[in-house]
């Protein structure tokens, strides 16, 4: 009779055993399909709005995974809450405990609300998106990833900077308009300032013609300094968003050639012995 009763209740362990591995089963399956198909739906909202010029693409990217994060972070707690009801678990008690339990943290990660607060309005006002050239919290670079947390910007030596929202006081974005490209280029008090001058600008249009970078210029200002040895020069130009260095570097190479065939020094250190 024992041999009875323990062939059956191992049966039915076993055959509850079966079941709920099949329903865990099933809800893993399901997760994955749904997770793959809502990404795959967000990323193809996002890619026609770009499509449509009704966002920037940098917007676009930035909302992007914004919405990714949020729809995953949705769909795990949809995932743990059923995988609690197959183990014959009361979701509901433990969620209510844990919102105790959350409560009472709030009170001391106010860090971590201000992170959210501050990341909502950085997002709401458009301050920086994906792609943009920003100085913030302390930090120059291009921003990677913006987040109601954190803010991820990669320096320009390569370095990822993982900046709390709460700590970007102030923003400076560098990529809403064109920038200024500015040159300063030295001659010596022996040289004529106006045939210098008047060589660099016909550098400056030879350059404006042939470069699609430059959106205004560039122009020679005039005399901008006068140092101990030389005459400081100064040039300036707009140019399309980025494009401000490349530019400088490509105005120093051909001014510097321009004037040494027109026979202008651009001073340097010289050093005199003197033997008595």
């Amino acid at each position: 009779m024992n041999l009875w009763f323990e062939n059956i209740t191992s049966g039915a362990f076993l055959a509850s055993t079966f079941i709920i591995a099949g329903k865990v089963l099933v809800a893993v399956i399901a997760f994955l399909i749904v997770r793959a198909i809502g990404k795959r739906i967000i990323s193809n909202s996002f890619a026609r709005m770009a499509k449509n010029n009704q966002l920037s693409s940098g917007r676009v990217v930035t909302l992007e995974k914004l919405s990714l994060n949020a729809f995953s972070y949705t769909l795990m707690f949809i995932f743990a809450t059923t995988l609690l009801t197959i183990f014959g678990l009361n979701p509901s008690a433990l969620i209510a405990g844990a919102g105790i339990i959350g409560l009472a943290i709030g009170f001391g990660a106010q860090g971590l609300v201000s992170d959210i607060v501050t990341g909502f309005f950085i997002l709401l006002e458009k301050q920086i998106d994906v792609g943009d050239y920003v100085t913030a919290g302390g930090v120059d670079g291009i921003v990677e990833e913006v987040g109601l947390r954190t803010a991820l910007i990669r320096g320009f030596d390569g370095t990822l900077h993982y900046i709390p929202n709460r700590n970007i006081a102030n923003v400076s974005n560098h990529s809403r308009g064109n920038m200024r490209a500015l040159v300063d280029i030295s001659i010596s008090y022996n040289d004529n300032i106006d045939e210098a001058i008047s060589v660099m600008q016909k550098v400056c249009d030879q350059l404006a013609e042939q470069d699609e970078r430059i959106i205004e210029g560039p122009d020679v200002i005039g005399v901008q300094n006068l140092g101990d040895s030389d005459v400081v020069i100064r040039i300036i130009a707009k140019t399309e968003n980025m494009e401000q260095w490349s530019v400088e570097r490509l105005l120093r190479k051909q001014l510097k050639e321009a004037l040494e065939a027109h026979n202008i020094e651009i001073p340097y250190p010289h050093q005199v012995y003197v033997h008595k």
